[in-house]
């Protein structure tokens, strides 16, 4: 088991390297300058070469980039050109609001998904399966943005039950808390909740034709231990690979949701980065997204190979 995760984590870190090189040369790339963009048309020459030197600015691509990392693998991410802050404790205020709507939504998504798939999977054929597989099939076609704004303009601007946006800590207000997650939190995890109903589905119908389960329903043993214990069980790894999928796309894809919302998390945050040419915010931005969701992938192989000791082995 060991060399399998050492394996997986040498993988895990390329991949990280891959995506800071590849973010770091892209925003190189795109015109303008941060420093002007930062000072304003009527700054001075003397000005703008005093900031882009003490940004380091001025320094080849190769160094900027090996300074760059050097710092973050020291917990140093600088400073922010925009917003004038340290970028360690900025990202992660941004961050804990973005996994305050991402963990309830994947978890919404992954408990009702499986539940339905499993009940789908079960009454083949039948009315509820039908419903089932309608409804996961409008889940995974509707827009998001398109469904944001019909949910605000029904259930905020002509109902009035739900605040139109922003967010609020619970901490601060626990049930304003509530009233302004449940829209976000409900549209964000529609789409993953679809997915799982559909692959649990998938999965389970091919479970439950083994002879096993045949087997152990002729010994007398209860449906429910045989669905959940036996047939569930063994289904689990393509359910397991979505989890790890959507996860991460709903820590980096969370953006539509936080502009619609006006959430301030790390989607808000990284579009007004791009647009000021934030340079040492958006990298460590994609830093921080991309290590969680290599993360979330990591432990997804790890769970593979205690779930089936045949993929560690391979």
């Amino acid at each position: 088991m060991i060399p399998f995760i050492a394996r997986r984590v040498v993988q895990t870190v390329i991949v990280i390297f891959a995506v800071t090189l590849l973010v770091f040369f892209i925003m190189r790339s795109m015109p303008g300058d941060p420093v002007v963009m930062m000072l304003g048309p009527d700054a001075s020459p003397e000005q703008i070469a005093f900031y882009t030197k003490q940004f380091g600015f001025d320094q080849p691509l190769p160094v900027q980039y090996v300074k760059w990392l050097g710092s973050v693998m020291q917990g140093e991410f600088g400073k922010s050109i925009a917003y004038r802050q340290d970028i360690g404790p900025f990202i992660w205020e941004r961050f804990k609001v973005t996994l305050t709507i991402a963990v309830p939504a994947f978890v919404i998504s992954v408990v009702l998904g499986v539940l339905l798939g499993v009940a789908a999977a079960v009454r083949r054929g039948g009315a509820a399966d039908s419903v089932i597989t309608v409804m996961a099939n409008l889940g995974m076609a509707t827009p998001i943005f398109w469904l944001s704004i019909l949910c605000v303009y029904v259930f905020s601007l002509k109902l009035g039950w739900l605040p139109v946006q922003g967010f609020t800590w619970p901490s601060d207000n626990l049930a304003l808390a509530v009233r302004k997650m449940i829209m976000p939190v409900c549209i964000l995890s529609l789409g993953p909740l679809a997915q799982f109903a559909r692959q649990t589905r998938s999965a389970m119908l091919e479970v439950i034709r083994q002879d096993y389960i045949r087997t152990g329903r002729s010994k007398g043993l209860g449906e429910r231990t045989v669905i959940f214990r036996h047939a569930l069980r063994n289904a689990l790894i393509p359910i397991i690979t979505l989890m790890g999928i959507q996860l991460g796309h709903m820590l980096g894809g969370s953006v539509l949701i936080e502009q619609v919302y006006v959430i301030p998390g790390m989607g808000n945050m990284l579009i007004t980065a791009i647009l000021n040419k934030d340079y040492q915010l958006v990298q460590s931005a994609v830093f921080v997204i991309a290590s969680g969701v290599s993360a979330c992938n990591l432990l997804v192989d790890i769970a593979y190979g205690v779930v089936d000791p045949r993929i560690r082995i391979s």
